[in-house]
Parts: structure tokens; sequence; C-alpha cells
């Protein structure tokens, strides 16, 4: 993919507001995702783990984005809200959507697979690499406000304005082509 096909990342659009620290042990930034952290081979969400997040956060929301899916509005891949501020680390898996792994009352909405779960990286082959924006937002209360019937794009709105952090973590996929 060429740099002036890379669309911005869902949160260019928000108010700035500080940064925290999000590190995997499963994706590196800029690295290849893991073939389980793929649509068509486990659709596994990755291990996540945040600190430094401001003093004023209630609770997380966790997101995983695809801004150069080609629809032109990219492609929601996850969205997690509601996580309780004492839960800083996601294990390997916590996005299925068994919810194991995931604390009480964290809420899943669909994502653009149409299911309430993590949904692995999927680019059209031969597109380019796609990057997998996984943000961790520090919300400004114990709850969000949408339920599990929301929109991502709700989440979206929401987050836009209860944000008192964020932290990022981008990992790449891209199928080739067959000839």
């Amino acid at each position: 993919m060429t740099e002036q096909k890379r669309r911005p990342l869902p949160h260019d659009f928000h108010p700035p507001v500080p940064s925290f620290q999000v590190v995997s042990d499963d994706v590196s930034e800029g690295g290849r995702l893991r073939p389980d952290q793929l649509y068509a081979r486990g659709n596994t969400s990755p291990h996540l783990r945040w600190e430094g997040f401001p003093p004023e956060t209630k609770s997380f929301a966790v997101t995983c984005f695809d801004p150069d899916a080609p629809t032109g509005s990219g492609f929601w891949h996850w969205s997690v809200f509601d996580i309780p501020v004492t839960v800083t680390e996601l294990p390997v898996g916590a996005g299925t959507g068994d919810m194991k792994g995931l604390p009480e009352g964290a809420v899943h909405v669909r994502n653009d697979f149409g299911t309430r779960d993590f949904g692995g990286a999927a680019p059209p082959p031969g597109d380019g690499p796609h990057r997998y924006v996984f943000t961790v937002y520090a919300v400004d209360s114990e709850k969000l406000g949408p339920d599990a019937d929301a929109s991502p794009a709700v989440v979206g709105f929401n987050l836009r304005f209860k944000t008192v952090g964020r932290a990022q973590l981008i990992g790449e996929h891209e199928e080739v082509a067959e000839d």
C-alpha cells in the first residue's frame, strides 16, 4: 500500500488527550500479526497490557480498527468498553464472544463482521498491507453510555467526549494476491 493510500486513524479526528503505554506479548508496533489473529485462522484477540493512564480514569475501552479497509469508512474488528479501572490487562483470547477473559460488566458491541467478538485481520488479497490499530481508551466515567446493541461508530462518538487518555499499538497484515 502506498503512503498516499493510508487513511487517517480513528482518533485523528478526536481532541488531543494525554497518551499512555500499551504493550502486548503478541503484537509488536509495526510488526506482522500472528496467524491466529487472522479471520480465517482463529480470530484470537492479542494479549494487551497498559499503564501510565491519567489518574482521573474511571474505566477503559479497547478497540481494533483497520483504517486501510477498502470501504470508505474503515473496518471495526473489535469494540469492548466498561472495563473497570482496576483491570489493566486482557489475556490472549479475551475477545471471544463468550466473554471469558473479560471482567464482569464489560460490554462487547458488534464488529463490522456482525459478531460481538474480536474478528481477525482479513484484508482483500493484493490490497497491500493493512494496519490494525489496537487502542486502549482511558474513560472519565465507569459506564460509557451505550449498550451492546450500539455500533462501533456510536461507541466512538461517546469516546470522543469521554476519553481522558489514549494508547495505541499498530500491527500489520497483508494477503498477497495469487497469480
